[in-house]
C-alpha cells in the first residue's frame, strides 16, 4: 500500500486575525504544500523551514517517539490554519527537521472528519457538508 499525499493550505492564524481587525495591512503569511497523511501521527508536523516562512511562534515543547522508538524533545508552534479537502481548522503543529516531509496526523483528520482510505490512497470527508464530531 502506498502513502496518501494531499495538497494543503497553511497560514499564520495570528496574521489573519490582525488583518481582519484592520490592525495591519501586511500580507498574511501563507503557503500551499503536499503533505503525507500519517494515521500513526497525532499532530500536524511541519518542517522547520515552513514554520519559519509562516512565522509561527513557539508555544511549548513535547517529547516525540519515532517509529524506531527514539525519543526527542521538539518545539510545538502555532496557531496555524490548515485547509485540506475543502475543510479548514486552526491547530498547533510540531516542528520537524528542516526540509522534512509534512505530516497530517490524527488531530487534523478527526477535527475535519476526514477518512483515510489507504487501499485507494485517498483522503475524503466522511460527510459531504460539514464535519460530524463525536462527543461522549
Amino acid at each position: 500500500m502506498g502513502e496518501i499525499v494531499v495538497n494543503v493550505g497553511l497560514e499564520n492564524h495570528v496574521d489573519r486575525r490582525i488583518v481582519e481587525r484592520g490592525i495591519s495591512g501586511d500580507p498574511v503569511r501563507a503557503t500551499r504544500l503536499d503533505g503525507i497523511v500519517d494515521t500513526g501521527a497525532v499532530m500536524l508536523v511541519l518542517p522547520q523551514n515552513v514554520v519559519e516562512r509562516l512565522g509561527l511562534e513557539s508555544i511549548r515543547t513535547a517529547i516525540v517517539t519515532y517509529a524506531d522508538e527514539r525519543r526527542e524533545e521538539r518545539p510545538v508552534v502555532g496557531p496555524v490554519a490548515i485547509e485540506v479537502c475543502g475543510r479548514a481548522m486552526v491547530t498547533e503543529c510540531m516542528v520537524g527537521p528542516p526540509l522534512s516531509e509534512p505530516l497530517i496526523g490524527q488531530i487534523v483528520l478527526e477535527g475535519l472528519d476526514l477518512v483515510a482510505d489507504c487501499a485507494n490512497r485517498t483522503l475524503a470527508p466522511r460527510t459531504p457538508d460539514y464535519p460530524t464530531l463525536k462527543i461522549k
